[in-house]
């Protein structure tokens, strides 16, 4: 049995992720108290509470979700102190310092405060209304390449996430975004707009690049315990030396999950826990390679699922 952890990203998240895990489990309350402690403000209140508007700000989101991630997976050690090494480990998105600190290359309070700046600098990028993002379901990635071509018109539309066969996000100025939701249906595809707040893993993230850039240009990166499948090219990293970069070329590049699993699944990965909020790395998965048997770890229930799989 060869097993990769999974970390979810933003689009995960729900108010009162988390709570079970830091009711039941000391070691995942430590997490959340280093989290608050690391932005001098309660975001455990914020995951266990709401409201749900404050949750889905960017720069709230994601810190929610690395919390909640690492919460989950400390738990599980806490229960299973003889939890193997994975083969390998990924995030999606925001979900790849999850994985980073769960290989040892990311401390849980510097993550926290990376992501927070990340979310800030994301939604500060492109003035509101000015971005948009839509899915693009039933082609495949030429058929989407074309579309963007076709419709961008002079503006930045570009494809922003390969989540899985058949589903790719794009991402870009608003009117090419719209131009290419009405042009859908010419090109085989079903476009379904998407209701953020910005527009994601495109060249309008390049100022948040810059940005994060100059952050973990002050940020040390121990050695990994394991390799961490990057989401810009889709390839396992086990040198810390190359982390900043690919962190950096992930905000304003397209996120290649489905590539990523791809990957993972030739290497010989069987099982998969998907440490964190929600369950949509799991349906993915499903789309993706079924073979993968993906056990969901967001709660005391997930965490004695995992256990079993380890007796």
């Amino acid at each position: 049995m060869k097993v990769a952890w999974l970390f979810p990203g933003q689009g995960s998240q729900s108010v009162g992720m988390g709570k079970a895990l830091f009711d039941a489990s000391p070691a995942a309350r430590r997490v959340f108290e280093a989290a608050d402690r690391a932005l001098d403000s309660s975001i455990s209140k914020l995951c266990f509470e709401g409201p749900e508007p404050e949750l889905t700000l960017t720069q709230n989101t994601q810190p929610a979700i690395v919390a909640t991630s690492i919460a989950a997976l400390e738990a599980l050690r806490e229960a299973c102190p003889s939890l193997p090494t994975p083969l390998l480990a990924a995030g999606h998105s925001l979900g790849e310092y999850s994985a980073l600190v769960a290989a040892g290359a990311l401390d849980v309070t510097a993550a926290i405060k990376l992501v927070h700046l990340r979310g800030r600098a994301m939604q500060d990028a492109v003035p509101p209304g000015a971005g948009a993002m839509a899915a693009m379901l039933g082609g495949d990635e030429s058929r989407v390449r074309e579309l963007c071509a076709a419709a961008a018109e002079g503006q930045v539309l570009s494809p922003a996430n390969f989540n899985a066969a058949g589903q790719v996000v794009i991402a870009g100025h608003a009117d090419a975004v719209r131009r290419a939701t009405e042009s859908a249906k010419e090109y085989g595809l079903k476009a379904i707009p998407l209701k953020v707040s910005a527009p994601f893993h495109c060249a309008l993230m390049e100022p948040a690049a810059r940005a994060v850039q100059a952050a973990l240009d002050s940020v040390t990166m121990s050695p990994l315990a394991f390799p961490v499948v990057a989401n810009v090219d889709a390839k396992p990293n086990d040198e810390a030396g190359r982390i900043a970069e690919l962190l950096v070329r992930q905000i304003d590049n397209p996120v290649l999950w489905e590539q990523s699993m791809r990957r993972m699944v030739s290497q010989g990965v069987t099982h998969a826990l998907e440490l964190g909020a929600g369950r949509v790395l799991a349906g993915l998965a499903r789309k993706i390679d079924k073979r993968v048997e993906v056990i969901g770890v967001g709660d005391p229930g997930g965490v004695e699922k995992a256990k079993l799989l380890f007796a």
